[in-house]
């Protein structure tokens, strides 16, 4: 097999901006920092993806392709019509916590079921997908004997799945421990996490821990490693490829951050595009590109851009 061609994230101008419009039929987005920071779109990205979808140089197919598990696909179209982009069907979305449901309803047996680190939004998409769940939400207070180490076990739990959980404790640590114990090398108890993502950024420069460190908590206690659904996995691109049956070699995938959006693009096939709105900077790109490690040069993209504003002049042409 073939080695991958060398990244070298070159500025995309206007002229080599078209030749990559022109050669893509679908363009997938990461949403955070990449269309909007918060509740403000960022300036000239939602008419660049009305002319991606409509335009002269239109008739792309837009996907939306995003790691936070706290919200529904349905909650995403209805900020996408909120902030001005083009209608949005949610199938057109596909989040960790969706992509989750759907990867634990294949991979659960017959009546099994998912003890879940997460809220709502993870469990209505779970629901959506007809898999049964429990411990979504609030723990038990510690003193319960629902809580930890004294809970009762459902018997039909064959999963734990982490998402991003504001209400994570001890006793849902303890729970979760105890359910992934159970079984044998031949019927284990399945790990299963929505993404790997430490941090999350807020204005002004903080941050809010993310789900990946509820993850390391509970691979740390089980000393097992979780199959993850989110970016980079390839199994979340799966999901978008098998759904609308789009090509890696004549797909865009624009995001912001490196090590998620990136890689994920880069290891499934596809051009990849950074944007400078979110978390990911020149600097390290630079790092990555001066590295003789084979893996810090999959974090290279193909192409950088300030804003995705920057494809306007080409989209307009």
């Amino acid at each position: 097999m073939a080695a991958a061609a060398k990244k070298w994230c070159l500025r995309l101008e206007e002229d080599t901006a078209r030749s990559v419009v022109a050669g893509a039929d679908a363009v997938l987005f990461d949403c955070d920092g990449v269309l909007w920071r918060g509740e403000a779109a960022v300036p000239g990205a939602a008419e660049a993806l009305r002319l991606l979808e409509a335009g002269p140089r239109g008739g792309k197919r837009l996907c939306y392709v995003t790691n936070n598990s706290s919200r529904t696909r349905a909650a995403y179209a209805e900020k996408l019509r909120r902030l001005g982009f083009p209608p949005a069907e949610p199938r057109q979305v596909f989040g960790s916590a969706y992509c989750a449901a759907r990867y634990l309803r294949h991979a659960l047996p017959p009546g099994g079921s998912a003890y879940v680190l997460g809220g709502a939004a993870l469990s209505a998409e779970l629901e959506a997908a007809g898999v049964a769940h429990l411990g979504a939400g609030p723990a038990p207070p510690p003193d319960s004997a629902h809580s930890g180490a004294r809970a009762p076990l459902e018997p039909s739990v064959r999963a734990v799945l982490v998402g991003y959980d504001e209400h994570f404790s001890y006793g849902k640590l303890c729970l979760a421990l105890r359910y992934l114990l159970r079984g044998g090398p031949a019927d284990p108890c399945l790990l299963v996490a929505t993404n790997r993502d430490n941090r999350l950024p807020l204005e002004g420069g903080s941050a809010v821990p993310g789900t990946g460190c509820l993850v390391k908590a509970v691979e740390t206690a089980a000393e097992r490693e979780a199959f993850v659904i989110g970016k980079p996995s390839q199994y979340i691109f799966e999901c978008v490829a098998s759904e609308f049956n789009i090509d890696p070699a004549r797909t865009l995938m624009v995001g912001d951050r490196l090590d998620t959006d990136i890689l994920m693009g880069n290891n499934c096939g596809l051009t990849t595009l950074l944007t400078l709105t979110g978390v990911s900077t020149l600097e390290e790109v630079q790092g990555h590109l001066e590295s003789s490690c084979p893996e810090r040069r999959k974090l290279v993209p193909d192409y950088y851009v300030d804003s995705i504003a920057d494809l306007l002049p080409a989209l307009k042409a």
